[in-house]
């Protein structure tokens, strides 16, 4: 006999379908996807495609509102950041601006990405320690993407066919800045978490993901792009994953942890 499988039934989205969240009534059960591409607060002026109008106002000591007014709804939570924070942008602390990242011209003080990353880890894990909600939270480091002969915005495509394999491909600096960053804030953030009754955990999804350049949409960001010009020129996705695709091997890390959590303390 095969399984019945639920029919889970969607109770929200948000206007551009970014955020949604579905029920299964059958268990309780309620999964939510939320948009919050930085988890602190920003105001971001850019389309569906990532074309943008503005740089993007980040604002280093607020926490975006988004997801915080969920969390105590939460008993688990997976949380990542990332890529986001490589575009350019101007800071914002104590309600004044103090920097920025790739900004030439503003006449402002170059912070970079590694100064706002660490800023917006501190104040996602301060909250999460100190929250009354002690729910189990996973924090997922970040993971690489492939393009190749180019960028998202200047032709670059991710084409293979078949995974890395070990020793064939390293990760890029950026990465590495930012994958470093997350361990030294996730250690001290642990610590805390563990004195707060906080279940922390880190959900490492960099070294596999790195390997898996085949799991793009690539070409296939959007439905049938080929339909009506067979050589028509478009924007590769070698960013995003494919469903189902490599980050299946992330739902059977999660699973392992809460099944068998207490041997990863």
């Amino acid at each position: 006999m095969s399984p019945q499988v639920e029919q889970a039934v969607e109770v929200y989205h948000d206007k551009e379908y970014r955020s949604k969240r579905w029920h299964f009534p059958s268990y309780n059960f309620t999964l939510s996807v939320i948009w919050t591409p930085f988890l602190i607060g920003a105001d971001i002026f850019e389309d569906m495609n990532g074309v943008s109008t503005s740089e993007i106002q980040l604002y280093l000591d607020k926490i975006d509102k988004t997801w915080t007014d969920q969390y105590n709804s939460f008993d688990y939570a997976v949380i990542g950041v990332g890529k986001w924070f490589l575009k350019t942008a101007i800071y914002h602390e104590n309600n004044t601006v103090s920097g920025c990242h790739s900004c030439p011209g503003k006449n402002l003080t170059e912070l970079g990405f590694e100064y706002s990353y660490r800023n917006a880890l501190r104040v996602v894990f301060n909250f999460i320690t100190r929250s009354d909600q002690k729910a189990s939270i996973f924090f997922r480091t970040t993971t690489p993407d492939h393009f190749e002969n180019g960028e998202w915005f200047s032709g670059g495509h991710c084409n293979r066919s078949v995974p890395f394999k070990e020793g064939e491909v390293d990760l890029k600096d950026e990465d590495n800045v930012m994958r470093n960053i997350e361990l030294e804030e996730f250690e001290k953030a642990a610590a805390k978490a563990s004195e707060e009754g906080v279940n922390l955990k880190l959900l490492d999804t960099t070294h596999l993901s790195l390997l898996r350049s085949d799991g793009h949409p690539g070409p296939y960001r959007q439905f049938q792009p080929f339909a009506k010009d067979k050589n028509a020129k478009v924007q590769n996705d070698c960013l995003h994953w494919c469903l189902p695709g490599p980050i299946d091997t992330w739902n059977d890390l999660v699973m392992e942890l809460l099944v068998n959590g207490d041997k990863y303390r």
